[in-house]
């Protein structure tokens, strides 16, 4: 239930993973990360992010994956800004331009996955 509340199951109509992450690779995750996606669904230590370049790679551990097949995200798909929620600052990547499905993950995370250098400081709003 989770997977179609959260929009992972409407990206994964369009960005089911087909083929493996090629050339430069950063992974983060799951241990230790917070994964947050519509209305605030919570994703804790269970989600692998890989940012090749190619595009962004999700999947959730094999134990919960069940509604989570992997996805693979064109990073012309997706767009880029920052938020806070109360006192805690995060990068939001809003996934598939028809979708345009939240995942907000702390600073120190995509700084980890370098995606901030993938998108000009002039292509996001900084709030």
């Amino acid at each position: 239930m989770i997977g179609s509340v959260s929009g992972w199951l409407a990206l994964a109509a369009r960005f089911r993973q087909q083929s493996e992450p090629y050339g430069d690779t950063k992974a983060a995750g799951p241990w230790f990360y917070s994964v947050y996606m519509r209305f605030w669904s919570h994703y804790g230590s269970i989600v692998r992010m890989i940012a090749s370049d190619d595009a962004l790679y999700l999947s959730v551990l094999l134990p919960f994956r069940a509604g989570h097949p992997p996805l693979r995200i064109p990073w012309n798909e997706i767009q880029f800004s920052r938020t806070k929620y109360f006192w805690r600052r995060y990068v939001v990547l809003t996934l598939g331009l028809q979708e345009q499905i939240p995942l907000r993950i702390s600073e120190r995370m995509a700084r980890n996955l370098g995606i901030p250098e993938r998108f000009p400081p002039t292509s996001y709003p900084i709030e």
